[in-house]
């Protein structure tokens, strides 16, 4: 009996010691998670993407969750007979639109996760960026052959006020926070991309790593020829590639640019179809997707 505990045990031990380094190294820093894709509509994802939150917050690093809801907008959008229009890849966010929207993601998609994070504890608090100045905007009017089109609600994010995240994370609370935002200058609340909100909020909270959570297994080398995934870049090697890259995948790696370029040591994007994609990603020598680092750091070991 003994020497069959001890057999199924040791496994485990290799694996827990195999994540010592990077529970040392990532201990008491901040982790910005972008909540999308599949693993926000699957049920098991959903549940296997709580607990690894929650085990980074007891892991001690600090865990803060950004979403948006676009599958569950479209939904919503449609049962309220709203037409689902898309203008440079950007929703267009009507007054009507926007109510569902904000409805949607504070009302629905928040409150889901916030749940699924608290069968654990007394652990997840739910904002959107219009509480106390979190995200401000001003209207975003994309350029569609030289012509600045109007797309409603769309917000540009022009301040980030992190206090109320500070105080959470202070609190050991998991902010989980909704991609809307105050307008800076209408009284409005904008709708704004929850890579380009997560971006941002990264670089605001000095965090160490943004991790954006994608349907696909990384950045491919060169799609659609070859799956062969880049597992790692710098910044600069990633500009070159933008003007390339597939029109999903642009917000998400400008967001991953831009947290480098501000200070965040490391941006990845990974596959959110992968359960426990988080884990393996910061506490595995393997590590899966793509991750950006800072250009000096090009010679640097991995984080």
């Amino acid at each position: 009996m003994s020497t069959t505990r001890k057999h199924t045990a040791l496994p485990k031990a290799r694996i827990l010691i195999e994540a010592l380094p990077w529970l040392t190294r990532h201990n008491g820093k901040v982790v910005v998670i972008k909540f999308g894709g599949n693993a926000m509509v699957n049920e098991e994802l959903k549940s296997a993407f709580a607990q690894d939150v929650v085990f980074l917050r007891q892991a001690g690093l600090k865990p803060v969750v950004v979403h948006g809801g676009g599958p569950q907008i479209s939904a919503a959008l449609d049962r309220h007979g709203i037409v689902s229009e898309f203008k440079a890849g950007l929703r267009v966010t009507t007054e009507d639109a926007m109510d569902v929207v904000r409805m949607v993601l504070a009302g629905q998609v928040q409150r889901e996760l916030v749940g699924l994070l608290n069968q654990h504890g007394p652990l997840a608090v739910g904002m959107t960026g219009e509480d106390a100045h979190t995200i401000t905007a001003t209207k975003h009017q994309p350029e569609i052959d030289g012509e600045l089109i109007d797309i409603g609600r769309v917000g540009e994010i022009t301040a980030i006020d992190t206090g109320a995240i500070e105080a959470l994370l202070a609190d050991g609370r998991i902010p989980v926070v909704s991609s809307i935002a105050r307008s800076q200058d209408d009284g409005h609340v904008y709708n704004v991309n929850a890579d380009t909100a997560a971006a941002a909020l990264a670089a605001a909270l000095d965090a160490e790593t943004l991790m954006v959570l994608t349907d696909v297994e990384g950045l491919y080398e060169d799609w659609p020829n070859s799956d062969e995934v880049i597992s790692r870049l710098t910044a600069s090697q990633l500009e070159k590639l933008l003007p390339e890259l597939s029109s999903g995948m642009v917000p998400k790696m400008e967001g991953c640019l831009h947290a480098v370029r501000n200070g965040v040591q490391t941006a990845r994007v990974i596959d959110g179809r992968v359960q426990h994609s988080i884990l393996l990603e910061i506490f595995t020598d393997e590590g899966i997707g793509t991750m950006v680092v800072p250009d000096a750091e090009e010679e640097g070991d991995d984080a």
